[in-house]
């Protein structure tokens, strides 16, 4: 017995064959978005989130800051103390709801010990200096107009809220303008607890 070669049906089969060759970059394109999602679902972040997720269980990197009103601002003199930095620009439109519920936090809980800042990435510092006064909170807010403190912390994305506990190490990240979500109560009140006396 033996195969017979029907020359008739090989054009159709080189057709198929382009056909499938031609689909091979797309279907490549949608294999490698499927694969961003799934690992998006899986928690995985950008190269800056990633960085911003590697400063917890690090030591807060230190800064000295001008504030707005005020004399300057130096992160480790609260050292013995919870610490809530929070980043915000004159351009964001959230953060000023987000500097209004992280002072109602530190109203509440400042005599325990919390100590909030609030640190500006304006390019411009009268905007920032307009907004800051028209915002007006019950802790600092302070002008980083070189963004040197802004890149220290990795930060990619407005408001953004880093919780420090009293020996100086960043224990929360949060990257929303939440800061009257139940989580953040939750961990505040850890900082406080937390009896890690200054070094």
């Amino acid at each position: 017995m033996y195969l017979r070669f029907d020359s008739r049906r090989a054009p159709a089969n080189d057709v198929k064959l382009a056909a499938m060759t031609d689909r091979l970059p797309t279907i490549r394109r949608r294999l490698l978005a499927l694969l961003g999602l799934a690992a998006l679902a899986a928690g995985v972040t950008t190269s800056a989130g990633a960085a911003t997720v590697g400063l917890i269980g690090r030591k807060a990197p230190d800064f000295a800051l001008p504030a707005v009103v005020g004399s300057n601002v130096r992160l480790s003199e609260y050292r013995g103390q919870a610490v809530i930095i929070t980043f915000w620009s004159s351009r964001c439109s959230v953060c000023a709801r987000q500097l209004m519920l992280l002072d109602r936090l530190y109203r509440t809980y400042r005599s325990s010990g919390l100590i909030v800042v609030a640190v500006s990435v304006d390019d411009d510092p009268a905007h920032a200096e307009q907004y800051a006064r028209a915002h007006a909170a019950g802790f600092p807010l302070l002008l980083d107009t070189a963004k040197t403190v802004s890149r220290a912390y990795a930060i990619d994305r407005l408001p953004s809220t880093v919780l420090i506990d009293r020996s100086g190490t960043v224990r929360y990240l949060h990257g929303d303008d939440r800061a009257d979500d139940a989580s953040y109560v939750t961990q505040i009140r850890a900082l406080l607890d937390d009896t890690v006396a200054a070094p």
